[in-house]
Order: C-alpha cells, then sequence, then structure tokens
C-alpha cells in the first residue's frame, strides 16, 4: 500500500481561498496519520510560498485563520511544502523570499516522478 502522499497545487487560485482549505486540510490529516506527504505550489498556487502571500488571505472572510495558518497546521504534523522552481522564476519570487516551512524547488521531471511512482497517490487542485 502506498505510504507518500503528494499534492499538486496548479489551480488553486489564491484569489478564490475556499479553494485552497481542502488540500491544506487533507495534508494536515494525512500527515497525522503518518503518511509521508509533500505539497507542490505552482501555477496560480506558486506564489503561496512567498513569505507575507498566504499570512494576507483569510480562508473564509472573517474567520481569522489564514492560508499561512493551514500551511502552518499541516507542516506541524510533518508535511513538506515544495515550491516548482519555474514557477517561482515566473512571479518574480527569488528563493530567500520563500516561507521557512518550503523545504526547496522542485521541477516538472519530480512531479512526473511522482505521478508516475508506484508508492505515491497524487491528489491535485
Amino acid at each position: 500500500m502506498p505510504r507518500r502522499l503528494t499534492i499538486i497545487l496548479i489551480n488553486s487560485d489564491p484569489r478564490n481561498p475556499a479553494e485552497l482549505g481542502a488540500p491544506l486540510y487533507q495534508a494536515a490529516v494525512a500527515a497525522a496519520m503518518d503518511y509521508e506527504v509533500e505539497v507542490i505550489c505552482t501555477g496560480a498556487a506558486g506564489p503561496l510560498m512567498c513569505r507575507g502571500r498566504a499570512a494576507a488571505i483569510e480562508i473564509k472572510p472573517g474567520s481569522g485563520r489564514t492560508v499561512y495558518d493551514f500551511i502552518r497546521e499541516a507542516h506541524g504534523h510533518g508535511a513538506r511544502f515544495l515550491a516548482c522552481a519555474t514557477n517561482l522564476d515566473l512571479h518574480a519570487i527569488a528563493a530567500d523570499d520563500l516561507i521557512p516551512e518550503c523545504a526547496g524547488l522542485v521541477g516538472s521531471a519530480y512531479m512526473v516522478e511522482r505521478a508516475m511512482d508506484d508508492e505515491t497517490r497524487v491528489l491535485t487542485y
């Protein structure tokens, strides 16, 4: 049985924060269940790995809980967050600007490898 979950945030748009709650919560739950979890941010969601961006977005207006709170919760349970290197370049974000929870940069080949790996389940949002 696969023990690794890769969540790719590519189509979830930070301008619609409701799209971000479920995958980040699922990352936290899976990590709490002792699965190896990684969340790769690319596409519209790529800038969430930039310091200050996720902290400025409330998941539900008036809730006081930000996207960054969800990221920190998932990370606290053991989920690793990764940023797409090409995507950061497109958004003019430097590696020095990444949040501390971001474990590093990956490319397209890494995502393809994860999708093709029998030991990994991949969810895309």
